[in-house]
């Protein structure tokens, strides 16, 4: 199985680029694993949300393939725990899912088409951290879910 993360904005930041390539290299151990940042579109300043979303969305589609499993991270999802989270992506290897796609959104959130296209909305948290942080979250969750399917000590229950 390929884990794919998908982010839209900017390249990863310079202060946390190092820790995000440093997780995502551990994850490489268990998965093959690739980001794909979509930029924002280059008019984004002149767009109203519903027309940014709508672009952004039509940009992420283009990624999606329809046999890709697609979670879709945003604060109105689903809590769940590390060990949930690794017993999900155990579940997705398990039932021969080729890939499995977790996507941060825009600042304004995704197009409705992306989420009927979902199919689990995670919530990291009720609060709204930044992009760049996010990513950080989630290359370093992605990596724990795997060390403890492994039942590697990185994890400490």
């Amino acid at each position: 199985m390929k884990i794919e993360l998908i982010s839209v904005g900017k390249p990863h930041d310079k202060e946390l680029k190092n820790a995000i390539e440093d997780f995502t290299a551990r994850i490489k151990k268990y998965f093959s694993v690739e980001w794909k940042i979509i930029p924002n579109p280059k008019n984004a300043a002149s767009m109203n949300e519903v027309e940014l979303k709508r672009t952004e969305s039509e940009s992420i589609l283009q990624l999606v393939q329809p046999d890709d499993y697609l979670i879709l991270l945003d604060e109105t999802g689903k809590n769940i725990s590390s060990v949930e989270l690794a017993n999900f992506i155990q579940q997705r290897a398990n039932s021969s899912c080729k890939k499995l796609i977790f996507l941060i959104g825009g600042a304004f959130g995704v197009d409705e088409k992306i989420n009927h296209r979902a199919q689990f909305i995670w919530s990291l948290s009720k609060l709204v951290f930044p992009h760049m942080i996010v990513r950080l979250i989630l290359a370093e969750q992605v990596y724990r879910a795997c060390s403890i399917l492994r039942n590697e000590k990185y994890h400490h229950i």
